[in-house]
């Protein structure tokens, strides 16, 4: 064991921490929850560890407090209702007022387009240009279709954080 330890410090720790926050509108962050996404990945697995996961609540008036949670940040997901149309306007703006924050400055950024399975649901494309995707130039974003209830595009949301997080935490 301690030569194998010993080889670890030489290469570096095969594992790093790091702070993925994730965030959206009330109803929506609870759709998607942490435990539906662990991945594993060609060169990153991300796990969960139940102590690191908080609900801090998505309703309105808890929106100033996401702003203490956001220190050290590595990967922000947030998460749309793509068929809930009325509230993109609201969605848009408090997205962007968590970019202007400075401690997300270059943070990549995943939104989950989620309800994909409903015929109301807008496109992935029309909700990134509804939320100025394409305006945010400082860092790198994707927008990813999906489906908490059948799973579908998750897994392919959470392949992008790892390839992105390669990149970010070199």
């Amino acid at each position: 064991m301690g030569l194998l330890a010993d080889i670890q410090k030489l290469k570096g720790s095969m594992e790093q921490e790091l702070w993925i926050v994730l965030l959206g509108l009330d109803n929506e962050v609870s759709t998607i929850t942490p435990s539906q996404l662990g991945v594993s990945h060609k060169k990153c697995a991300l796990t969960w560890l139940q102590d690191d996961v908080w609900d801090i609540g998505g309703q309105r008036a808890i929106h100033p407090y996401w702003k203490k949670y956001l220190g050290n940040t590595d990967m922000l997901i947030y998460i749309i209702d793509s068929a809930d149309k009325k509230r993109f306007e609201e969605t848009g703006q408090e997205l962007s007022e968590l970019i202007e924050d400075e401690s997300l400055t270059g943070v990549p950024l995943l939104v989950f387009a989620n309800k994909q399975d409903l015929a109301s649901a807008a496109p992935a494309a029309e909700i990134a240009e509804g939320l100025n995707l394409p305006t945010y130039r400082d860092r790198q974003w994707q927008i990813q279709a999906c489906s908490a209830l059948s799973g579908e595009g998750v897994q392919d949301g959470m392949n992008w954080i790892c390839s992105q997080i390669t990149i970010w935490k070199k």
